[in-house]
């Protein structure tokens, strides 16, 4: 299974997803704001892969502010300097990707527990503490994941060809995937022929990582332009849809890659079950519904060019936004480790949220 993301011994390596597949190859991280700056810059991506390089990335901070404050001297001066830098971390982390939850989520975990070391052990043990936090973070996540593959496979018909958009992966997580994990399972299962995954443009995280992801596993995948998703449904092709999320509201409103509320849309028309898979950490119930939301916007660039390229004339706009919001009416499950949810979605949340 790939690693998108280790720890050792004070190193963060992240796998450079931008240059999958035709590179394999690391960025090393040795503080927050290199941290940070790879979040931002999609070096990794995938909602809980976000959150545990969020988690890793204060844990830096942590272990910074040991060598900065962390001299013995504990007076409630170099406390609370030690303190604000651990808070100042957080928000540069946190605010690398405004749209999945599990990135806040991740670093205010970690804070919490570092924050709390830090007043009664000193600077040095906080960072102890936030590393202890950060791997649990990791090895959660990859249990969760589990799961969901689990749940979520109960609910794929054998003989199904499944359609997924982006990837929500072992990439895009701590391993296994969301997803994908369901996909994997099913696979396992035998319940799986076929995986259609769209291109999902403009950053192609289905051409690069998702078929490429699959074909390491041995699971037969045909990758399809996003605009052909319609038609090949409407051929009989698709049994099921399953796709990740970046955050979901209280409402059962979700947030995932831009594309994805089309396909919801044309399963809709089409009669095939849309399912999401996701951990309760990208729940974020705070929020009554989609539109509450924060949808990150990107650079022109990514759609006026191809791979460096010009695509477009000169001079055109472009409007990019990462990802778009499926209400919940269009959702026939969402599959978390804590069981499947089924419509009515704004009722029902309470069976898993514990």
């Amino acid at each position: 299974m790939v690693q998108a993301i280790k720890w050792d011994q004070g190193v963060l390596s992240l796998l450079d997803q931008r240059v999958l597949p035709q590179e394999v190859k690391y960025i090393t991280c040795t503080d927050y704001k290199q941290t940070a700056k790879a979040i931002k810059d999609m070096v990794v991506r995938g909602a809980p892969a976000i959150g545990i390089s969020g988690g890793y990335g204060l844990a830096l901070a942590a272990s910074e502010a040991a060598d900065k404050f962390g001299s013995g001297n504990d007076s409630p001066e170099i406390l609370a300097a030690a303190e604000q830098f651990l808070r100042e971390a957080a928000s540069v982390l946190v605010s690398a990707r405004p749209t999945a939850v599990n990135l806040p989520w991740a670093v205010e975990r970690v804070l919490k527990k570092a924050v709390s070391a830090l007043r009664h052990g000193g600077a040095s043990g906080a960072a102890e503490v936030a590393l202890a936090e950060a791997r649990s973070i990791e090895l959660e996540d990859i249990e969760v994941n589990r799961r969901i593959g689990v749940n979520g496979a109960a609910l794929i018909k054998p003989g199904s060809n499944v359609m997924t958009h982006c990837n929500a992966g072992a990439l895009a997580t701590g391993g296994w995937g969301t997803a994908l994990g369901v996909i994997r399972q099913a696979w396992s299962d035998n319940r799986v022929l076929m995986v259609y995954a769209n291109e999902t443009r403009p950053f192609l995280q289905g051409a690069r990582l998702t078929a490429w992801e699959l074909m390491q596993d041995g699971i037969p995948v045909t990758l399809l332009a996003d605009s052909a998703a319609g038609y090949v449904m409407s051929l009989g092709r698709i049994d099921a849809v399953v796709v990740g999320a970046d955050r979901i509201a209280a409402n059962g409103d979700v947030a995932n890659k831009i594309g994805t509320y089309t396909l919801a849309c044309l399963c809709k028309l089409h009669n095939i079950p849309f399912y999401v898979a996701a951990p309760m950490s990208t729940f974020d119930l705070s929020l009554a519904t989609g539109r509450e939301i924060q949808i990150e916007e990107r650079s022109e660039t990514e759609i006026l060019e191809f791979m460096g390229k010009p695509v477009a004339p000169a001079g055109a706009r472009a409007f990019n936004p990462s990802f778009d919001i499926t209400p919940a009416e269009l959702i026939s499950a969402i599959i978390t480790e804590n069981g499947t949810v089924f419509p009515p979605l704004d009722k029902n949340l309470a069976s898993v949220v514990k």
